[in-house]
């Protein structure tokens, strides 16, 4: 940094504010489209804020190679103050992103895209902006990756639903959306809020930027990277559309809830569901886009019938245990999500190359596990499950244990002696809602499943 120079500390308050004073302007006129966006995406105390929030994440380096370790020990208010420099005198110029390769569970591999840190800081700049904006038009019925909404709202939403008597469900499934979203309809939508044209150019260099796998450049005339910090908000715009299309003519039909691109429709008969269905791929044509064939089920969740897999949970309906004569809606991890969890414990306990390791190493590697499984799921009639995963967990440790101290007996260990290793204890509570856990047995969540 050039010496006399420097960057005030960050002002969260400011950029609450700024977002607040955006949010209303938008919510006063539908109609507004906001021009003087990109100089409030360049202010010290924006790029501050989006830096803290970049490295709160922990993200991994992009194609640059440059990590959040290298900013920190050149200087942090010299990486921002030189963004900045590069943004106002528009030499800022985007990276191609990285691409990874994840595993799903049915053996599919899920491309991940990597920017580097300087554009997620942009990126998560530009969102700091025009997020409020765009915040005013979204529905109700949207619940993903929005500010004060989560995934515990949509289940709990769908509870509340299925317990008016909406026991049909679309279960849908968009044909791989994020590889499919039309870059030039999404443009037009961004437009219809942002006249800003420094601000357009900023997205549309984001989505054109292509992709670096195998040290080849990928050009990308569609769709969007998923995992670019700017990526859950442009794909909450293109499917505005649905919703407010849904909202707009078809409630009577049924009701609509969406986390990013994964959404149900609830309705109260067979027909009701057939109709919504032909109506969810007329509104998805336009936007160039289906319905998977195989994975978008029609389904029954009447008590003793089908129930339904959504975002990790299982949601069943069965006799209420408080009200005689009444069906209710309970709701545990889905069978997915217990393999899955399973299979994250048994790589580390079950894998012969952590022997070598302490187990002060183990337990801090799984606590983060735990302790997300746990937070995520601890909500609605989990207890069973959570007792199921806890006497797993204690026989992978015993195993492991057996096997580094070759033992030739196995001692199956209490949960107070896993505890005592340091090991995230899982038994903390569960609640209906999440918002007033209670305690669990000592051995597990009888009372609470």
């Amino acid at each position: 940094m050039p010496q006399g120079q420097s960057l005030p500390a960050a002002r969260p308050d400011k950029v609450l504010q700024l977002q607040r004073k955006l949010f209303l302007a938008a919510k006063r006129s539908e109609t507004r489209r906001f021009h003087a966006l990109y100089d409030r995406i360049t202010r010290s105390d924006v790029l501050w804020e989006a830096w803290l929030r970049v490295k709160a994440n922990r993200g991994a380096a992009g194609i640059d190679q440059q990590t959040l370790a290298d900013i920190e020990e050149t200087g942090e208010a010299r990486f921002i103050l030189e963004l900045q420099q590069q943004l106002q005198r528009s030499r800022y110029r985007p990276q191609p992103v990285k691409r990874v390769l994840i595993p799903k569970a049915d053996g599919r591999q899920r491309p991940l895209g990597i920017p580097t840190i300087r554009d997620r800081v942009v990126q998560m700049a530009t969102k700091l902006v025009i997020e409020p904006v765009f915040e005013a038009d979204f529905e109700p019925c949207s619940y993903g990756f929005r500010p004060l909404r989560s995934a515990h709202d949509a289940l709990r939403e769908v509870r509340r639903i299925a317990n008016w008597g909406y026991g049909f469900v679309l279960d849908a499934d968009i044909v791989g959306f994020f590889d499919h979203i039309d870059q030039d309809i999404l443009m037009v939508r961004l437009q219809k809020r942002i006249s800003d044209r420094r601000v357009l150019k900023l997205l549309r260099q984001w989505l054109q930027a292509g992709v670096m796998e195998g040290g080849k450049l990928i050009p990308t005339r569609n769709g969007t990277p998923q995992g670019g910090v700017i990526s859950p908000l442009l794909a909450n715009v293109y499917l505005h559309i649905l919703d407010h299309n849904w909202n707009q003519r078809c409630t009577t039909i049924g009701k609509l809830i969406r986390y990013a691109d994964d959404f149900v429709i609830l309705t109260k008969n067979r027909n009701q569901l057939a109709e919504a269905q032909r109506r969810v791929n007329i509104i998805l044509q336009k936007l160039k886009l289906e319905l998977h064939p195989e994975k978008t089920r029609q389904l029954t969740i009447k008590a003793g019938q089908e129930g339904l897999d959504f975002l990790g949970f299982h949601l069943h309906n069965r006799p209420s245990t408080r009200y005689a004569g009444r069906d209710c809606l309970y709701m545990w991890p889905s069978l997915s999500a217990m393999k899955d969890f399973r299979q994250s414990i048994r790589e580390v306990l079950g894998n012969p190359s952590w022997l070598r390791a302490s187990l002060a190493d183990i337990v801090r590697h799984l606590n983060p596990r735990l302790r997300g499984w746990y937070q995520y799921f601890r909500i609605g009639n989990s207890g069973k499950k959570f007792d199921s995963i806890e006497r797993y967990l204690r026989y992978r440790v015993s195993k492991y244990l057996q096997t580094k101290h070759k033992r030739r007996w196995f001692k199956l260990l209490h949960t107070s002696e896993v505890e005592k290793m340091g090991f995230y204890s899982l038994l903390t509570g569960v609640s209906y809602d999440g918002r007033t856990p209670c305690k669990l047995q000592a051995e597990g969540g009888r009372k609470a499943g």
